[in-house]
């Protein structure tokens, strides 16, 4: 049975970190691509940062980009996001999902979603 788990989600201040955790069971990591989205309220779910395991490429959106990263661990079948810096803008529930490369749209298998909320 394919499942993502996500966790490390909280309540931060701003300028602050968190990393989250997506842990894959059921399938092994290489060979696909993980991506990261989050959805504030009332908004559309985005796309945050993808790795492709594979060859280990890693993709960022715009509004992120030099404050997150995102890594894997094969042994522990586990993908990262490492957020620093965080912004109030931030603030939202993280899903981690599987897909066949990070170019790509469909995004077969999702996790229940961790909230972050960044606020003093």
């Amino acid at each position: 049975q394919v499942q993502l788990v996500e966790s490390g989600g909280g309540l931060v201040q701003p300028g602050g970190s968190l990393r989250l955790s997506c842990a894959a069971s059921g399938f092994t990591l290489d060979g696909y691509a993980i991506g990261w989205f989050h959805q504030a309220p009332g908004k559309e779910r985005e796309g945050v940062s993808c790795i492709s395991i594979s060859d280990g490429r890693t993709f960022y959106g715009n509004s992120v980009k030099g404050r997150f990263t995102i890594s894997r661990d094969n042994a522990k079948n586990t993908v990262y996001l490492q957020m620093n810096s965080l912004e109030a803008e931030d603030t939202a529930v993280y899903y981690c999902a599987r897909g066949d490369h990070c170019s790509g749209y469909v995004w077969d298998y999702w996790g229940q979603g961790t909230q972050v909320t960044v606020s003093s």
